[in-house]
């Protein structure tokens, strides 16, 4: 709870209430797909869409950060920890998986932020060349983002409504969510 109230402060002071109250339900679904015999409550999922949006916003807005490198490292050396503690028996790694691949796409949609140098019309002089607010490569990430994101929701609640199991669909897909050791044992 820590980590999302560490989290969710710092990118709601750079992009706003309504902004971050758009992915908070985004595990379920992929979370109602692969576990439908038990119920799942927890705020993780909700803290791995933060981290999904955080890498996405890193990555969106690359040219305006100085320790590129050290915040890539540090982010991806969190979100492969939790989501190695998510294959320990209980732990419902569908909904991490879920929040954080929604949110990772959904950063590219909703946290874009002009590029450094930019400047707006307003306080340009009259004559002067505009330059685009945002790179070809933040248009883009937003695109390819939004037809993953209709795809997935569409097939994703397609499934559910026809009830659906998800390792119909993916043999090995229980894997992620718990491995079988000597110390404990999956359930199917």
């Amino acid at each position: 709870m820590l980590s999302l109230i560490f989290i969710g402060i710092r990118l709601e002071q750079q992009f706003g209430f309504s902004t971050l109250s758009v992915p908070f339900c985004s595990g379920s679904v992929l979370s109602s797909l692969f576990i439908q015999r038990s119920i799942s409550v927890a705020a993780s999922g909700a803290l791995f869409g933060l981290l999904g949006l955080m890498l996405s916003e890193l990555l969106t807005n690359w040219t305006i950060y100085t320790n590129k490198a050290t915040a890539l490292i540090t982010l991806t050396v969190i979100i492969v920890i939790n989501l190695a503690m998510g294959i320990l028996p209980h732990v419902d790694n569908f909904a991490h998986i879920g929040g954080f691949l929604t949110d990772f796409l959904l950063g590219f949609v909703l946290l874009l932020r002009p590029q450094f140098g930019w400047v707006g019309r307003k306080h340009l002089p009259a004559g002067a060349r505009v330059t685009s607010k945002h790179k070809a490569y933040q248009y883009l990430f937003l695109v390819i983002a939004m037809v993953l994101l209709i795809a997935g929701f569409t097939m994703g609640l397609v499934m559910l409504f026809r009830g659906e199991n998800g390792h119909d669909h993916c043999s090995w897909c229980h894997y992620l969510s718990c491995v079988p050791t000597s110390k404990w044992h999956c359930g199917n």
